[in-house]
């Protein structure tokens, strides 16, 4: 049995939450190499290496899976970004036969007023049981701005493993965009340290689970600069006798005056096994600042379904318009029309 993602306070027992505890789990022995992976988009402006800072995590999924990053990574990645013109970087990681076992440590370093949009990608479209452990590492120094969509395309046999962290300096900004789809097992562990005054970090999230899916999702915003913003935003949606955990913790510590955080979570339940549990929790040691939280899981509207269908919808379909309706607010934020149909798709997929 393994044991990760714990809180970082913990709560009652009653709540089972304060970690996750995941049985029959095939950690590989032989690591060997990953070689399936694409690099787009990189200029003189993004310098790429294979040689990557010395990991050091506030959190992390485990030190299990931390130590198995520093000891048998197969993919280090390190972006230098120094531009002020935004660039775009890819990460394509694509699963098959030859490489089913992904072990990567990726940094992205920003200079002062850097502007980058990172996008990386993890996809598996066999039967076979892939296994990716990865670590992403942010930091944003003074006045940059980095967006970073994340889009885990694992298949239902496969594990999937994230722990990232940024750190923003004063006055950065970093909007983060997970779609959340794959895997038999997803589990990210979120940390961000707002150290700089009028940092800011907005987290968008999607996650749709069907079969015996679990996602379990632990966020953890720290404000330490003043003015200081994180804003989390996640909405899913599970069937069949899918599961997931939500765990937001937004902690305002000492010297973050007038800093806010807001963080609202929602789940759609389009069966009657699919579990949703969430514990959203609000932390803080500092006066004049502002929190919030909010947290709701339910069936589909019926008078809505119904009003659907009596246009036209046969079921499958209303429901799907539904779905994209509720993940459409994050979708909206993805600039590039061809990347939100991508993702649509495999929403529809799922769906089906």
């Amino acid at each position: 049995m393994i044991s990760l993602s714990e809180t970082p306070i913990r709560t009652s027992r009653n709540f089972n939450m304060n970690n996750i505890k995941l049985e029959n789990v095939e950690i590989p022995e032989r690591i060997g190499n990953f070689k399936n992976v694409q690099i787009m988009g990189e200029n003189s402006k993004v310098k790429i290496e294979d040689k990557c800072s010395s990991i050091n995590l506030n959190y992390g999924l485990s030190d299990f899976f931390t130590n198995q990053v520093k000891e048998n990574c197969n993919q280090r990645i390190s972006l230098k970004i120094d531009s002020k013109t935004e660039k775009e970087v890819r990460l394509y990681f694509n699963f098959d036969e030859n490489n089913l076992t992904l072990i990567e440590d990726i940094e992205i370093i920003a200079d002062e007023n850097a502007k980058a949009t990172v996008i990386l990608k993890y996809q598996a479209d066999n039967d076979f049981d892939c296994f990716h452990n990865g670590i992403l590492r942010v930091n944003a120094k003074k006045g940059a701005k980095i967006n970073i969509i994340f889009m885990n395309l694992m298949n239902l046999k496969s594990n999937h493993f994230m722990a990232i962290e940024n750190t923003l300096e004063e006055n950065a900004k970093i909007n983060c965009c997970m779609i959340d789809l794959g895997g038999k097992n997803s589990i990210t562990n979120l940390y961000s340290n707002l150290a700089g005054n009028f940092s800011e970090n907005r987290m968008d999230t999607i996650y749709l689970g069907k079969e015996n899916q679990l996602f379990d999702l632990n966020y953890i915003g720290e404000l330490r600069g003043e003015r200081s913003n994180i804003e989390i935003e996640v909405q899913g949606a599970l069937k069949d006798t899918a599961k997931k955990h939500f765990k937001g913790t937004i902690n305002f510590k000492k010297g973050c005056k007038k800093a806010k955080g807001n963080e609202n979570e929602s789940c759609m339940l389009l069966s009657d096994t699919a579990k949703s549990l969430a514990l959203p929790m609000l932390l803080c040691s500092e006066e004049d600042v502002e929190g919030n939280h909010s947290s709701s899981a339910g069936k589909i509207d019926e008078k809505e379904l119904f009003y659907m269908m009596s246009r036209g919808f046969e079921t499958k379909d209303a429901i799907k318009l539904m779905v994209r309706a509720r993940f459409n607010k994050i979708l909206e934020k993805i600039k590039e029309e061809s990347l939100r149909a991508f993702i649509l798709r495999k929403i529809d997929e799922k769906l089906d």
